[in-house]
């Protein structure tokens, strides 16, 4: 299977990839309004634990500089990831991505949003410049919301997904196996609560 192409959304090149999507069908009249509750969450990076619940990865968005930030994501912010499990010792058990991009598209029927981030330093730590991220800086995530005349969608596309090497001995043999497992699907299982939980209103 190849991965699907969107605007927004970067080229697979070379290792893993996965397209995890989630849609829902709406009356049409209702469309409008459920995609500005969707765009509302989707922005809301620190609260999308409470969508997935506690044994889903907690997202926390920093700034530019490594600070705590409480608005709409921008780009060149970074989110610091805290999956289930053990993390990087080096950055204290977290996973960080810098946002490199936000993208916008709107026509007559249907409009999408696009948030994509790839794998980064901590920016916490100035005195480190690896990567700390089990992927490599090479791979990307995009975040997506949409919606057209018949449903909305919420969907996650990885790209380009290869193990970070560049790190400390027990980060490389962390990174090694929760690249394999993200890899072999699991991260997919973990993505598709997330995009079921966008569109969970009831």
């Amino acid at each position: 299977m190849s991965p699907k192409i969107f605007k927004g959304v970067p080229a697979q090149k070379f290792g893993g990839f996965h397209d995890t999507e989630s849609r829902k069908v709406f009356d049409q009249d209702l469309i409008p309004k459920k995609f500005n509750l969707l765009k509302e969450r989707f922005f809301s990076v620190n609260n999308w634990e409470n969508y997935t619940g506690k044994a889903f990865a907690a997202f926390k968005l920093y700034d530019f500089n490594g600070n705590p930030a409480d608005r709409e994501p921008q780009k060149g912010d970074f989110i610091r990831i805290d999956i289930p499990g053990p993390g990087e010792p080096e950055a204290k058990g977290y996973d960080w991505v810098k946002i490199t991009d936000i993208c916008f598209y709107q026509d007559s029927f249907s409009e999408s949003i696009s948030i994509t981030c790839r794998p980064s330093i901590n920016p916490q730590n100035k005195k480190s410049r690896h990567i700390a991220h089990f992927y490599s800086s090479a791979a990307s995530s995009t975040f997506m919301i949409s919606r057209n005349i018949a449903y909305l969608k919420a969907a996650v596309y990885g790209r380009n997904e290869r193990p970070n090497w560049n790190a400390k001995l027990p980060d490389v043999i962390r990174n090694l196996a929760t690249a394999i497992g993200g890899m072999l699907g699991i991260a997919k299982i973990q993505w598709k609560q997330l995009t079921d939980s966008f569109l969970d209103f009831d």
